[in-house]
């Protein structure tokens, strides 16, 4: 399995007015972009082709992973090997991005359908990202693992509190207990139900490991919440014909298209930086100690 899919044609309205000219992806966590650190995720699972849905709007994005001669020249002649070396690491050599655009704003489902062209008849995973996970290394590769054992998708789920379910997508698993780090068979998937009608608080957390045949299920698939083709509706019919299962989240995430959500991340992540944490940590105990 080498093609993962990144939908980044969304406007951003919830970071607004942030994002009213900068990509929500191109919004930084510490030093990075977000989309810098799912596509790095991609690759620490195994995958080389990164299949980005995008818009008009969203080229900076698409020139983040480009190069720069210009700068790369400047930095060369000043010496700043360091520099250097962090603009090689935004993406290895053996990386492709690949880019799609999505005409219309037609929900996950119709992004997913815009790079079935490139996808092709390939196996492929799905992140999104807004979703960004504090282990960068395990979970999405134990996914694709998981699929290679079982031969059935794989959705990343994680549990929420009971009166937020209508926010997310809900796996039914039958009232099983799901162990960190391990999948158990799905019977069914809701997107954003009451508290009322959710059958779990088990949440579909922005990473999906699909077979190929979700692609043809797509394509027949009526608009559903928000009149947008539900990814999640296809996934209830791909449960029904070839089993599906969901894959219980062992680290934590973060949702950064929300601003509560950001701002713990770059907590997090200011606290875990190899350069930057122990002396955001020392500031961080000194800030609470004298608001206390």
């Amino acid at each position: 399995m080498k093609k993962v899919v990144i939908p980044v044609a969304g406007l951003g309205t919830r970071f607004l007015p942030a994002t009213k000219a900068i990509p929500k992806e191109m919004i930084t966590l510490v030093d990075q972009p977000l989309i810098q650190y799912v596509v790095q995720e991609a690759v620490n699972a195994g995958f080389t082709d990164i299949i980005l849905v995008t818009h008009s709007s969203k080229q900076a994005i698409e020139n983040h992973f480009d190069h720069n001669f210009e700068l790369e020249v400047s930095l060369e002649r000043k010496n700043k090997v360091a520099l250097m070396e962090k603009l090689k690491a935004i993406i290895p050599p053996h990386i492709n991005i690949i880019s799609v655009r999505q005409p219309e704003p037609l929900g996950l489902g119709h992004a997913v359908l815009c790079a079935a062209p490139v996808i092709g008849e390939e196996h492929f995973a799905v992140i999104l990202p807004d979703v960004i996970l504090e282990n960068q290394s395990s979970d999405l590769k134990q996914m694709v693992d998981a699929f290679t054992y079982t031969k059935q998708s794989q959705i990343m789920v994680e549990k929420v509190p009971e009166n937020e379910v209508d926010k997310y997508g809900i796996a039914d698993c039958d009232g099983a207990t799901l162990e960190f780090g391990a999948s158990t068979p799905m019977s069914g998937i809701v997107e954003k139900p009451t508290p009322q009608d959710a059958p779990s608080n088990l949440a579909v957390t922005g990473r999906y490991v699909l077979d190929n045949d979700i692609l043809e299920l797509l394509k027949t698939t009526p608009k559903g919440a928000g009149n947008e083709i539900q990814l999640t509706d296809a996934i209830a019919r791909l449960i029904e014909i070839e089993g599906v299962q969901a894959y219980c989240l062992a680290g934590e995430s973060f949702d950064c298209g929300d601003k509560l959500g950001y701002m713990k991340a770059s907590v997090q992540f200011a606290l875990n930086h190899p350069e930057l944490g122990d002396d955001f940590t020392n500031w961080l105990k000194k800030l609470t100690t004298e608001r206390t």
